[in-house]
């Protein structure tokens, strides 16, 4: 045999490595075989396994076919996965490497190793079995799943991710999300994924909105996870986003049909009292401006303006001449206009909203000293939107007119505001209204709000 290319046959046999030399011209026939081929197919010894031929063993003809036209081809064949017949007419997964030699005489031979890879091949097919069945079910999930490097490149997708940018899954890996999406929307996606690749920290539920290639806006919730080799060390992200946008427009129309009920009652009071509802949307207005200074988010702000214009609803059961009275009010008379906040608040405190809307207009009157109604809350008891709307009543109430007295200024309202600073007031809200004032050169900044 080529002692250039074979391992002795004893170390052969020890490793399990299949040995054989037969002659082309002979049918194949084997001349020479060791112990460890023989065992490999079942055979009781080598002898009876040279009964019979090289060509025999192939379990189907292609596989027949392929192997010795290449050899026939090149001379050798490398590492060539066939399946062969064992003796009990089972079959194994074989891996052939082969060498046709030409002796001295002309006589052609071919002389190789067999090993067995049944257990790499049943190995490959779990592995197949479960990457199938992974890609089965990432196809199938109505979300858009999504894998990358390090590099925040996109490395697989599923179909629904495909079908979303009108691309084949391999079309889109290689890519960014700079790719898809304006480049301040795809910067932000990369400093997510970044984030999570430098802490380890996954981000769960953020709420997105998300350009289209057709022009339209849609809302989106993305997790993003990091992804680990066996070692432990994270090599990419995983993202899975789903589309609300159904959802937030079905929540968006409910909202606006909540939002006009509520308007409603807003009309009937202006329609009974111009007076305190012209006061109501000049407090919504202060409110907002605060707000919008103090950073809150769109809805938080539309929670505040609501909660102002509504913050004087139970008003609409005081009689008119009470409310409108011009001179000082008896302690009975104060205390129905105080009964307001109470029934107010069990007007609307039935009323979903994604704000604290009937709590903030019930403490409107409440002071951090205790010293408000109607429950003399102090302190951290009284919610932000409560101690905005509180500052905001005050201010437009001591700018304006009452029946009882003339408008007191601007002034005078910052200065019972600064006063009152940490003992009625908070002192953050008040310093926000000063600030305000002041940008507005010391002049009321909400009359054309």
């Amino acid at each position: 045999m080529n002692n250039t290319f074979y391992l002795n046959i004893s170390t052969a046999d020890d490793l399990g490595i299949g040995l054989f030399k037969c002659v082309v011209d002979d049918g194949r026939r084997f001349i020479i075989v060791n112990s460890a081929f023989s065992t490999m197919l079942g055979y009781t010894s080598k002898a009876a396994l040279k009964e019979t031929s090289f060509s025999s063993l192939f379990s189907n003809t292609k596989g027949r076919g392929d192997f010795f036209k290449t050899l026939e081809r090149d001379g050798k064949v490398k590492f060539f996965q066939a399946t062969f017949k064992k003796k009990d007419k089972k079959k194994i997964w074989v891996a052939i490497t082969a060498f046709k030699i030409v002796s001295k005489s002309k006589k052609e031979y071919i002389e190789g190793i067999v090993e067995n890879i049944s257990s790499l091949k049943e190995m490959e097919q779990d592995l197949r079995l479960e990457r199938d069945f992974l890609q089965g079910l990432l196809d199938n999930i109505p979300d858009a799943v999504y894998f990358k490097d390090k590099k925040n490149r996109i490395i697989r997708v599923n179909k629904f991710y495909a079908k979303g940018a009108k691309m084949k899954p391999e079309e889109i890996c290689g890519k960014t999300d700079f790719d898809f999406f304006p480049h301040d929307q795809a910067k932000q996606m990369f400093k997510d994924d970044n984030f999570v690749l430098r802490t380890g920290k996954p981000i769960v539920g953020k709420i997105e909105r998300t350009l289209l290639p057709n022009g339209t806006w849609n809302q989106v919730i993305t997790t993003k996870i990091p992804m680990h080799d066996t070692g432990g060390k994270i090599i990419g992200t995983m993202g899975i986003t789903r589309d609300m946008t159904a959802y937030a427009n079905l929540e968006k129309d409910r909202m606006n049909m909540l939002i006009n009920t509520l308007g409603v009652l807003g009309k009937a009071m202006e329609l009974r009292d111009p007076y305190t509802f012209g006061h109501a949307r000049s407090v919504a207005a202060i409110a907002e401006a605060i707000g919008q200074e103090l950073g809150w988010d769109e809805n938080h702000i539309l929670g505040i303006r609501l909660a102002a214009e509504l913050h004087d609803l139970g008003k609409i059961s005081i009689p008119l001449d009470i409310l409108n009275k011009p001179g000082k009010l008896t302690g009975i008379e104060h205390k129905l206009i105080q009964e307001h906040v109470q029934k107010c608040y069990d007007l609307i405190r039935e009323v979903e909203f994604p704000f604290p809307l009937a709590e903030s207009i019930y403490q409107h009157h409440e002071r951090l000293d205790g010293s408000g109604y109607p429950r003399r809350l102090k302190g951290k008891a009284i919610i932000p939107e409560a101690r905005v709307l509180a500052v905001s009543d005050v201010l437009e109430a001591m700018t304006h007119y009452r029946p009882y007295r003339q408008a007191l200024g601007l002034d005078n309202a910052c200065r019972e505001l600064t006063d009152g600073v940490d003992s009625k007031y908070d002192k953050k809200v008040v310093d926000t209204v000063l600030k305000l004032v002041q940008r507005n050169h010391n002049q009321i900044f909400w009359e054309n709000a």
